[in-house]
């Protein structure tokens, strides 16, 4: 490592279990706890989704998915049945759907009862599981906040019960915290035990991870991300015994990067994946802008998948995505369209030029299989029992992406690079995030510029939630600009932000949030500034939303003006931030001169 290796005695306490044991438990535990039958299973006449997905790959069938955000449960099973229905009636097929769970089912079910909302729906029983997978005859795909969490083991039940076959979302427990709950040796305990339980049903179930979710999606150099695929099929079907389903997308814009890791992701698994997520970060337009991106990822996606059906589904967004939850007749919509896009791009495959997509996935998986080869080897070095789920997981988890990345990256070491190594391919977000941040520097003007350069300010910055993106675009803008950044890290709890900020001795808190907790997070930071008797300036920015206390319909609402009147400044943009700096930094002068 660039960094002096941590120590197995520094990574594994040793109250942490071996994962043989957990796995044993797992086992038993499917003596009581076994795949259901619903809905999809029924119709389709299969024993699980992987067989379904495989079928529908041999007849060269492009399946699509859907997604319902709704905080409301009969909401969501009303709008799975509409549009699944209404699609049908079209002649397009959906395939399966995915619902948008709450952050708050990742704590056990005694700790869920009058626990901090977000914007999703809650399901506790088997039962409550069900509901969803009988709202229509398609698979229920349920992802985030399941698996990787303290309640893995719980989540896992319901829903194998209730006949799911694709199960998620392992990617999160490398990088999800749950606010307030700081036992990562519980959660890998969970987690282990609930892959041990999937892992013994007579059935196949697909142990999804979102790849954007987990380190890939914080590593810098793509090979590194295809190198994670590796490592989790590693512990998931080497050690544990079930079977590891990869979805990707999010960050994947162009289309030549989109198709060379489909290609890429083919040549090291052979198990069905769950879907290509919808490139969300493209949607930066109107509605009808946004069309654009939405064809273009759909349109790689759909060539990717006609030379080699993988078994992923296409996830047409709907193009409101990035100004609301859409409603049902822009999920219906978005469907469609892809329906219909795909019938155009079957037709144009031939003319693309796949040579220069092949030439990317060669460096990939030569990349991605040195890192991963690198890992397991470095982590062996220092005493990590590679052999044990547990173990592997919680030293990966403990060491962090970053320090990962710098220490077994297939790159040449870098100190001038974003990880501290050259990439194979750099990752699309990180081109992104650094144009932005250089563009955000660069509109700051001139005076204001140098003084803020001159007052050397220090800003403490942090996300709320586990969205980072918009932590890092802040930082490095920041950095431009001659600010020192102390990082007071990810899913930071609010009195943790505020000890970083007053112990390192920051002018100004900056903020990022996503998740539908800006209102309350902000109010949190303030009331706790206000106990230790300090009074720092605090902005935020990202989805300044929430959903009301007092609400019907489950939506998020705008609560800047309600930040505002806390006394927090909410920054639409980075430029909000850079204001902030700049009044300070004349106060400061003033007060010098």
């Amino acid at each position: 490592m660039t960094a002096p290796p941590p120590s197995r005695d520094e990574l594994i306490p040793p109250d942490l279990r071996p994962g043989r044991e957990l796995l044993e438990e797992g086992r038993r535990l499917a003596r009581d706890w076994s795949v259901g039958r619903n809905a999809f299973l029924d119709e389709k006449g299969v024993a699980c989704e992987a067989d379904y997905k495989r079928r529908m790959a041999g007849e060269g069938r492009i399946m699509q998915h859907a997604h319902i955000g709704f905080r409301s449960v009969e909401r969501t099973v009303t709008a799975i049945a509409e549009v699944h229905e209404t699609c049908a009636k079209r002649g397009v097929g959906v395939d399966r759907f995915g619902i948008t769970l709450d952050w708050s089912m990742g704590y056990p079910p005694e700790m869920r009862k009058g626990s901090r909302r977000g914007t999703g729906i809650v399901l506790d029983a088997p039962e409550d599981f069900a509901r969803i997978t009988n709202a229509a005859p398609a698979a229920a795909h349920f992802g985030d906040f399941m698996l990787g969490l303290p309640g893995a083991l719980a989540n896992a039940k319901g829903a194998i019960a209730a006949g799911a076959t694709a199960i998620g979302n392992l990617g999160q427990y490398f990088t999800f915290r749950m606010p307030d709950w700081d036992d990562d040796v519980a959660t890998t305990e969970a987690t282990v035990t609930a892959l041990g339980l999937i892992a013994a049903q007579p059935v196949e179930i697909l142990v999804h991870s979102n790849l954007d979710d987990g380190f890939a999606g914080l590593f810098a150099d793509m090979a590194s991300a295809l190198g994670m695929v590796i490592v989790e099929k590693h512990i998931v079907e080497t050690l544990i015994g079930a079977r590891a389903s990869h979805c990707f997308g999010h960050h994947y814009t162009a289309p030549r990067v989109r198709m060379a890791f489909h290609r890429a992701l083919t040549q090291v698994s052979d198990t069905p994946g769950t879907m290509m997520f919808g490139n969300t970060v493209s949607y930066k337009s109107t509605p009808a802008g946004n069309y654009a991106s939405l064809a273009s990822y759909l349109q790689a996606d759909v060539w990717a998948l006609a030379r080699l059906n993988s078994g992923h589904a296409v996830n047409p967004v709907p193009v409101t995505e990035n100004e609301r939850i859409p409603d049902i007749d822009e999920i219906i919509d978005a469907q469609t369209f892809a329906a219909r896009l795909a019938e155009h791009a079957l037709a144009s495959r031939d003319l693309v030029d796949l040579a220069p997509v092949d030439e990317m996935a060669g460096r990939l998986v030569e990349g991605g299989r040195l890192f991963a080869s690198r890992l397991l080897a470095g982590l062996q070095e220092i005493g990590i029992d590679t052999s044990d789920a547990a173990e592997l997981m919680l030293a990966l988890r403990r060491i962090g992406p970053k320090r990962l990345e710098a220490a077994f990256g297939a790159g040449a070491p870098d100190p001038a690079a974003w990880s501290g190594r050259s990439s194979v391919a750099l990752a699309e977000w990180v081109e992104e995030l650094e144009h932005e941040a250089r563009r955000w520097a660069d509109a700051v003007p001139d005076l204001a510029r140098l003084a803020i350069s001159r007052s050397r300010l220090k800003v403490c910055v942090a996300s709320s939630d586990v969205h980072e993106h918009g932590r890092n675009l802040i930082a490095r803008t920041l950095s431009h600009l001659d600010v020192e950044v102390v990082d007071a890290g990810t899913s930071v709890d609010a009195d943790d932000l505020v000890a970083v900020a007053l112990d390192s001795g920051a002018d100004v808190i900056a903020i990022s949030t996503y998740n539908g907790i800006a209102l309350r997070y902000a109010g949190e930071v303030k009331q706790t500034l206000a106990r230790a008797g300090q009074r720092l300036p605090v902005c935020i920015g990202g989805r300044l939303n929430q959903v009301p206390d007092d609400t019907n319909s489950g939506l998020p609402v705008d609560v800047t003006a309600d930040i505002e009147k806390l006394g927090v400044v909410p920054c639409a943009t980075p430029a909000a931030l850079v204001d902030v700096l700049s009044s300070l930094a004349a106060r400061l002068a003033e007060r010098s001169s």
